[in-house]
């Protein structure tokens, strides 16, 4: 499948949904964007291919709109639990693919889960812990969860480190981490076994597990 150019449906245009509707459609898919309020409707219409007024409650609304058709569907409402609930039972009725929902409680997580929706997700509470993560430690730019537990975590390199070579810090041994690379500024620089010499503000790329990480950046 062409993934630029599968087509998505996005049921509820709040903020969340509106923009992740607007942001598959800059990619070049083809998105259907549903919600129950004309104005949120309205507000949007420019933003994704086709957008529709329709109760997602019901199961023939959505066969209209054209969801049956969708290679995946993402249930963006999570204010109203039973709209949120009665739009996924109809997306797996329809025969969508993939399903993904937003949940706001973890009772809705459940029920998402067992009605088999593919990926329930908490948007708030992921944003929050990201950030999180990175206030915690001034060193830690950015990072991403690959799941099982590790990550990869973009460390700014301080001055206490500048100079000195890539091979010789202890994230391989003592941490059990392993360096993607180096990048200074927009340039990739170096990687494990590399004689590379770090300088200030170099961003160290290191894959490993949560508990590793932390030490590592400790140690920093």
């Amino acid at each position: 499948m062409n993934m630029k150019n599968r087509t998505f449906g996005v049921i509820g245009l709040g903020n969340f949904g509106a923009t992740v509707a607007a942001e598959l459609t800059r990619f070049g898919n083809h998105v259907i964007g549903i919600d129950s309020d004309e104005k949120q409707v309205t507000r949007h219409a420019d933003s994704m291919a086709q957008t529709m007024i329709a109760d997602a409650r019901e199961e023939a609304a959505l066969r209209e709109a054209g969801l049956a058709e969708c290679d995946v569907a993402l249930v963006a409402m999570g204010s109203d639990l039973e709209a949120s609930i009665l739009a996924a039972m109809n997306l797996k009725l329809l025969g969508v693919e993939k399903v993904w929902a937003k949940a706001t409680t973890k009772t809705h997580h459940r029920i998402l889960s067992k009605l088999g929706v593919d990926r329930v997700i908490h948007p708030e509470v992921e944003v929050g812990q990201h950030i999180a993560q990175v206030l915690h430690n001034p060193l830690v730019r950015d990072y991403v969860s690959l799941g099982n537990g590790y990550h990869v975590v973009n460390f700014r390199i301080p001055e206490a480190l500048e100079g000195k070579a890539l091979k010789d810090l202890p994230h391989t041994e003592k941490y059990k981490l392993r360096c993607i690379g180096v990048m200074r500024g927009s340039e990739f620089v170096g990687q494990d076994g590399d004689s590379c010499e770090l300088q200030r503000d170099d961003l160290l790329l290191l894959l490993g597990q949560r508990q590793d990480l932390r030490d590592f950046a400790t140690s920093l």
